[in-house]
């Protein structure tokens, strides 16, 4: 059933008329369709017509397999999955130099790297030993990997922002210098999420030994100690991922998106997120890189996990926006039915009166 759509302003085009804008390259406008005039701003979101038009699970997964084989989801998901790995390792020595040389913190740095343990699928140890030889007083390195970092973080968030763009309906993204100080303000955000959840975790190392009164050599203290380290490192493990998909689908599209139309969508792919991982931990001695690349093995294991959260991230980000415009049109069209029929019921209860 097709949705009418209200009469738009002159930066919007109505179909079926053969000069107007294509939704897709190669794919015609369904009619009642409204989309934006190249280069002018996005229709409102709640006039973005539905890509699935039948309601129920089936049509939606149909729709998000066919998105999902698109050639420029994967280019998006690659050169998402390049920039992470630039940007990650310089993330890992400015959080355990901000732990030890800024904040002199043992227990910090200590904390850090136990969440990267959590948080890297593959070769942590080798990982982190090479992470934590990189951490001391030096100023240059400090300024190289926190500029490294700048760079890489708008490498990951430009591509992203340009799929989520295509998601919602959006013809223009925004201009490049825009696109920088929004990847800086995420990055910043994201750092600012995990250095939190780092001190949560130091925080309870901390206090739990005055907790025993400081009677920390007995089974007790030892169960305990270990119940919650790994208990919270991850339930926060979670959470920060469920968090950073919520910022990403939030924040990124170049148009205002509700927030209830990604968080349910941001807490499920946190969650699948976190059984792929085990799931690509599990695969990884058969996949057995290692005799195929050799040294460069840890590398391809984790350009290969980026990989498959690039395109994880962008099935969340399809799916939650193919959602909320039908829901969207759904509740539309049902106040314009109890509309017509209020019109219509109004001259007969005149008449029966």
């Amino acid at each position: 059933m097709s949705i009418d759509s209200p009469t738009q302003e002159s930066n919007t085009h109505n179909v079926p008329d053969s000069t107007q804008p294509e939704a897709k390259t190669g794919e015609a406008l369904r009619p009642g369709e409204v989309v934006p005039a190249p280069g002018g701003p996005p229709v409102p979101i709640a006039q973005v017509a539905p890509v699935v038009r039948q309601d129920g699970l089936w049509p939606q997964v149909v729709a998000l397999a066919k998105y999902m084989v698109q050639t420029e989801v994967h280019t998006y998901a690659f050169s998402v999955a390049a920039n992470v790995i630039l940007s990650l390792f310089p993330f890992i020595v400015m959080m355990l130099t901000i732990s030890r040389v800024v904040l002199h913190s043992d227990q910090m740095f200590q904390v850090v790297s136990d969440a990267m343990y959590h948080f890297l699928p593959a070769n942590q140890a080798f990982i982190m030993k090479n992470m934590r030889l990189l951490v001391h007083p030096n100023k240059g390195m400090q300024v190289y990997s926190v500029v490294m970092l700048l760079i890489s973080c708008t490498g990951v968030f430009l591509p992203l922002e340009v799929a989520l763009n295509g998601v919602w309906g959006v013809r223009k993204n925004r201009s490049y210098l825009m696109n920088q100080a929004v990847s800086i303000g995420l990055a910043f955000l994201i750092g600012l999420i995990a250095m939190a959840s780092v001190a949560i975790t130091a925080s309870e190392r901390f206090l739990l030994p005055y907790v025993f009164f400081k009677h920390i050599d007995n089974g007790l203290f030892r169960f305990v100690s270990g119940i919650l380290d790994g208990g919270l490192l991850d339930l926060l493990g979670v959470v920060v991922g469920v968090t950073i998909f919520f910022l990403i689908y939030w924040i990124l599209p170049n148009r205002k998106v509700p927030a209830r139309a990604v968080l349910p969508t941001a807490i499920v792919i946190g969650l699948l997120w976190e059984v792929a991982k085990y799931l690509y931990q599990m695969a990884l001695p058969r996949l057995d890189f290692e005799s195929v690349y050799g040294p460069f093995f840890v590398s391809v294991s984790l350009m290969i996990w980026a990989f498959l959260s690039g395109l994880l991230l962008l099935a969340g980000a399809h799916f939650s926006a193919t959602r909320y415009a039908l829901a969207v049109a759904r509740k539309e069209e049902r106040e314009r039915l109890s509309k017509e029929q209020g019109v219509v019921d109004t001259p007969e209860s005149a008449a029966n009166a």
